[in-house]
């Protein structure tokens, strides 16, 4: 029994860490989940993720910043019938009390000009700008095309 809470006692940090690797908070908004798919040579690069609103007002993602590449935007896939396209939006609103998910076939950052090649496994740092003004630093896991 003692040598079990000694390898908790030793584990939890840890544990602790690697959850704070991938959420981050500052006042209302929570992001969490945060990936990006790794593609090859320079393809672009999908951005996904999940915003929490803590607050009674909506609040609206402006834009998204990183180091790691060149350029990045936020995104709508939209659908009509049988085809899709991938359109360009200036914000995504996340509502009052609610959640926003970006995920494939839906909102995603396309992250472009990547400043090296990504590597599987590895984090990449990102801003969350809000047009409250809020800024959020999250870790960013990169992943394969799959999502794993």
């Amino acid at each position: 029994m003692r040598r079990t809470f000694r390898h908790l006692a030793v584990a939890a940090p840890f544990a602790l860490a690697s959850l704070s690797a991938f959420a981050a908070s500052s006042g209302a908004i929570t992001v969490s989940d945060c990936w990006i798919r790794s593609m090859p040579g320079d393809t672009p690069s999908g951005g996904y993720f999940k915003l929490a609103n803590a607050s009674n007002k909506s609040i609206d993602l402006d834009s998204i910043d990183t180091e790691a590449f060149g350029m990045a935007m936020l995104h709508q896939t939209q659908s009509s019938g049988s085809t899709s396209k991938m359109v360009m939006v200036d914000k995504a609103t996340v509502p009052a009390n609610g959640t926003l998910a970006f995920a494939p076939g839906g909102y995603h950052v396309m992250f472009e000009k990547a400043k090296k090649p990504l590597t599987i496994g590895s984090t990449i740092p990102v801003t969350f700008k809000f047009g409250d003004g809020e800024k959020i630093d999250a870790q960013c896991a990169v992943k394969n095309a799959a999502g794993q």
